[in-house]
């Protein structure tokens, strides 16, 4: 295991972790990211997976876990774990109110569990960190029956002390559910509706991703949608891409060079009420950002650049700080629009129980390092919350850390933020439905859900894919 340090920038620490010395490490050198070609390559767009049968009330989809190689640096050839064998992986569209069932294959060599994060599903299709399918040719048929509203979801493993390397090495996929709520609102939709993934990685100098736990220092290519900081062609007019953050441990903070507008219309349950102007957007591990931005403000042949303000002191910014370049290379007609008004929320209900949660881990710089939730690593045996079925709480969760940041999530259900440091939330993308939630250290947020549904045991857990396998997880039942 690592020992972990941090590093501060402005109001954010980010963690920096100093590999053991018996920690695995690659034959080769690394490679140098700086001798990366920065925007040579364009950036590809996730295949839309089809299903195999459609039913007037199912669409049925398979899925195979296999091991591919892909060019994400220029020149090189990487070994990954796919869905597929695609990097990034496929997407499912899915209707809410209209059930998809996926038949996952599992011929990798070591075993899984995929989680849908952010579904709302039965206990034995979430995907649970002991629930695994074997590995050389298991099978799982994991039932989505979508009785959720619209949200931005995404597959990962979730198979406990394996979910941190399978995801490094490529196992994420889309899942994007809508309804007709957002079907009516006009917004870009088509070609016009980029799903994007966003990661970090490290590589070897022959190509091959270098894995080692909590090895975020070394960390310094990022990625888009499996490609090494590329281009990405647009027409200028308004486009919808739907971020989603699938690194271990790096946090986002994404503007556009210029400092102009961007219009975060959702996050990870699905569209806020309405939009929020505005020239930054954070997602950390897990989290998604709805966003639109309008290039018709630039004139063809221009470029900008979305740049990631998240690099702390010491990291290279010129490497970091660097994610994408649009190109705007035509015009096109535009009849999307961007409401004043998304959607309408549910009133929140009375809550009856509350309960203070604790994220903690050690801060010795040991190897022996471990991390917590209420003093207590993950047991699969041991229910750490007993929740009466159909119950509204409030959880109170604390950052109780000095130095490092934490995120938390939780399995079921999406959860509204009340609070963030004893103030209200009430603007911005906390304001809507969410499933993922940063904590930076000392932070307190106050959630709160209603668990109806499904009754059964769900986890919840930091979502820096490090610090859960760490021990950072606990078990909730609902009954």
């Amino acid at each position: 295991m690592a020992a972990t340090s941090v590093i501060g920038t402005g109001g954010m620490l980010l963690p920096v972790v100093t590999a053991a010395a018996d920690e695995p490490r690659s034959a080769a050198a690394d490679l140098d990211p700086a001798g990366i070609a920065k925007f040579t390559q364009r950036m590809p767009l996730a295949p839309v997976l089809q299903p195999y049968l459609s039913t007037s009330t199912t669409s049925y989809y398979s899925m195979t876990l296999k091991e591919a190689t892909k060019e994400i640096v220029p020149g090189l050839t990487t070994p990954l774990r796919t869905f597929n064998g695609s990097f990034p992986g496929p997407v499912i569209k899915a209707e809410s109110g209209r059930r998809v069932v996926v038949k996952q294959t599992n011929n990798l060599s070591q075993p899984t569990s995929i989680h849908l994060h952010g579904g709302h599903v039965p206990q034995d299709s979430d995907g649970s960190p002991m629930d695994l399918i074997a590995a050389g040719g298991g099978t799982k048929t994991y039932t989505y029956p979508n009785t959720q509203p619209h949200a931005n979801l995404w597959f990962h493993d979730h198979a406990h002390h394996l979910e941190s390397e399978n995801v490094f090495r490529g196992l994420t996929a889309t899942y994007l559910l809508t309804d007709d709520i957002e079907r009516r609102l006009g917004l870009p939709s088509g070609s016009y509706d980029v799903p994007v993934q966003l990661r970090d990685a490290r590589f070897a100098q022959n190509g091959e991703l270098v894995y080692a736990m909590g090895d975020f220092q070394h960390r310094n290519v990022i990625l888009a949608n499996g490609k090494a900081w590329p281009y990405f062609e647009v027409a200028a007019r308004k486009y919808r891409f739907r971020f989603t953050n699938t690194a271990n441990m790096r946090f986002f903070d994404l503007r556009l060079a210029d400092d102009s507008e961007l219009v975060q219309i959702g996050t990870d349950g699905g569209l806020l009420t309405a939009p929020h102007r505005t020239n930054s957007v954070s997602i950390t591990p897990g989290e998604r950002a709805d966003i639109v931005i309008d290039f018709s403000r630039y004139p063809v042949g221009s470029t900008v650049e979305l740049v990631n303000k998240a690099a702390a002191p010491g990291e290279p910014v010129d490497l970091i700080g660097r994610v994408l370049q649009f190109r705007v290379t035509r015009t096109a007609s535009d009849d999307s629009v961007v409401p004043a008004a998304l959607r309408t929320l549910p009133p929140l209900e009375p809550a009856t129980v509350r309960r203070d949660i604790e994220l903690r881990m050690d801060e010795t710089g040991s190897p022996s390092d471990m991390a917590y939730i209420n003093g207590k690593t993950y047991d699969m045996d041991r229910i750490d919350t007993e929740i009466a079925y159909g119950a509204t709480e409030i959880w109170t969760v604390k950052n109780v850390n000095q130095f490092v940041p934490h995120n938390f999530h939780m399995h079921l259900v999406q959860f509204r933020v009340l609070e963030r440091n004893g103030a209200p939330v009430t603007a911005g993308a906390e304001t809507g439905l969410k499933d993922t939630v940063a904590l930076m250290p000392g932070e307190t947020v106050k959630l709160q859900a209603t668990f109806t549904g499904y009754r059964g045991t769900y986890v919840y857990h930091c979502h820096m894919f490090d610090h859960g396998a760490m021990g950072m997880m606990a078990n909730m039942r609902i009954s």
